[in-house]
């Protein structure tokens, strides 16, 4: 949500173009996340959504520092989302290392 509201000062010529991606981008991380969690029941459905969700966490830092990089996001605010998105990424690794201890059972 906080994205969602920064880019609402994005310039209006980004509006289709890297508002778009910026908030695709992270909306995309909740909803993997949120479907590996549905799917845990197949361990291997359950860690490619998580490998989604970390493609996707990805995918906005670097839109985050193009941001920046255009001057349509300062530093400061820039580096604590990159931050929070690193501690997400670790978190959902460590699920995908750990997918034992999150899924049901073994299966697929």
């Amino acid at each position: 949500m906080q994205i969602f509201d920064i880019t609402k000062t994005f310039p209006t010529e980004e509006r289709f173009s890297l508002v778009d991606q910026i908030r695709r981008s992270s909306r995309s991380v909740c909803a993997n996340i949120a479907e590996a969690w549905r799917k845990r029941r197949y361990k291997k459905a359950f860690i490619s959504k998580l490998s989604d969700a970390e493609a996707e966490a990805g995918e906005t830092q670097v839109w985050l520092k193009f941001a920046e990089k255009c001057g349509y996001l300062d530093i400061d605010t820039r580096a604590e989302l990159d931050t929070a998105y690193r501690a997400i990424i670790a978190q959902v690794i460590s699920m995908i290392d750990n997918a034992g201890k999150w899924t049901f059972s073994d299966k697929g």
